[in-house]
């Protein structure tokens, strides 16, 4: 069913930028842990294991809400169900900020990431309101503000819990995700698609689309093995910076974030690069970087400058390749069916998260049996795996008669293209 649009003509710059920004303050509260890991182990009395289930447990709580809540876009009003989730995600901030042990810490934490998948509900409103030519650009936007939020929130709550402590982070981004529920209510069209289903049938629809799409099996696979990499460099990056290797404080480990954003403006031009029909090409270099990524990661753990600046040079260049492999799957399965996009990104992101989630989890076992060496390895195996998804896509495409694969009328003659590199 068409989508209906009210009391806006299309998607503006500023409200773009809004969008951009309401994404990122929204995952934010996912990530502000991982540099502040050590300080909050000690504050609570946690070991490393339990402390680096804070990681954990926000993705899997953030892949939960990708399962059951962003599919809700397909059949709720769209504005109505971003600003809720926004403001439920204010509220669980403040229990994670107040909580007294590991336990409130933990069901804040899952809180929270279930509710913050209010920026998934973002990223296909802001899709559904660009013009198709302009698609990937738009969405590359939209995920440039996210993609900051996660790599920022290390830079930001590293400076805020040495201002006041680590809760003081969450304090403020409460305050934040509260003005974002106003701005998003008073600027966002409303936007409904009615699926026409039921939440039972839209849940089942969602997963059937794993069934009925083989895009989405396919980028599934090589989002979830590229953000686990991505999840198992900044799990261990704070255990490794606040380590006899460097001995780094809160706030300077949370800068690294920086350094991560440099590698995040990729997403724009990745975005942009798929526009041009080049997605598949864009996936390839990204699997291929980011496997490269992981020999100068493993040199950074000695210690020293040169080190350093080599682990500096592989998180730039593990953030770029990620970023390229997501924003190319996003732009390949958002065109395969537009009148479920949001339950094509629910099923994709859950995917995605889960991923992350493993990676993190898989983390806190190998730092303590093996160290930075150990972790490296892990990343070099998932970097090797996502070339290898990529090169058996690519494989699989070409012998197939080109055009076979169905794609929306909206998005034909941009598949086309994508479906000629």
């Amino acid at each position: 069913m068409a989508s209906q649009v009210e009391g806006h003509p299309g998607l503006g710059r500023g409200t773009l930028l809004l969008m951009s920004v309401a994404t990122g303050l929204s995952v934010a509260g996912n990530y502000f842990a991982q540099p502040l890991l050590d300080v909050i182990g000690r504050d609570l009395h946690l070991g490393a294991a339990a402390t680096a289930l804070v990681v954990t447990v926000a993705q899997v709580g953030y892949g939960l809400g990708l399962l059951f809540l962003v599919p809700l876009g397909d059949l709720l009003e769209r504005r109505r169900l971003a600003v809720g989730l926004t403001a439920a995600t204010a509220v669980f901030l403040t229990v994670t900020a107040s909580a007294p042990n590991g336990t409130l810490l933990l069901i804040g934490t899952a809180l929270t990431g279930l509710t913050s998948v209010a920026a998934q509900v973002v990223v296909p409103y802001a899709a559904s309101l660009a013009p198709p030519a302009e698609r990937g650009r738009t969405v590359g936007t939209v995920m440039t503000g996210l993609l900051l939020g996660i790599l920022l929130a290390r830079t930001a709550a590293g400076l805020l819990a040495d201002l006041g402590g680590w809760r003081t982070v969450y304090w403020v981004n409460a305050g934040l995700m509260l003005l974002m529920a106003v701005l998003l209510r008073l600027r966002l069209p409303a936007l409904h698609t009615g699926a026409g289903l039921r939440y039972p049938a839209l849940i089942r629809s969602t997963l059937a689309l794993f069934v009925q799409e083989p895009v989405l099996r396919w980028r599934a696979a090589l989002g979830a093995l590229s953000f686990a990499a991505f999840s198992v460099l900044w799990t261990a990056m704070a255990f490794l910076m606040s380590g006899p290797s460097y001995g780094w404080s809160e706030s300077a480990i949370g800068l690294l974030g920086l350094v991560g954003a440099a590698g995040s403006l990729s997403a724009s031009a990745a975005g942009r690069l798929a526009d041009r029909g080049l997605a598949h090409r864009v996936t390839g270099a990204g699997a291929f970087l980011l496997l490269g990524s992981w020999a100068l990661l493993a040199t950074g753990g000695a210690g020293g400058v040169w080190p350093l600046v080599a682990l500096l040079a592989g998180v730039v260049v593990l953030d770029a390749a990620v970023q390229a492999v997501h924003i190319s799957n996003q732009n390949l399965v958002y065109a395969v069916r537009p009148e479920a996009r949001n339950r094509l990104n629910s099923a994709y992101m859950t995917s995605y998260f889960v991923g992350g989630a493993a990676g993190s989890a898989l983390t806190s076992a190998v730092w303590g049996a093996a160290g930075w060496g150990g972790v490296c390895g892990v990343g070099a195996v998932l970097g090797a795996a996502v070339a290898a998804v990529w090169t058996a896509e690519r494989l699989r495409h070409r012998g197939r008669r080109p055009g076979a694969q169905p794609v929306a009328p909206e998005a034909a003659s941009s598949a086309d293209r994508i479906a000629s590199r």
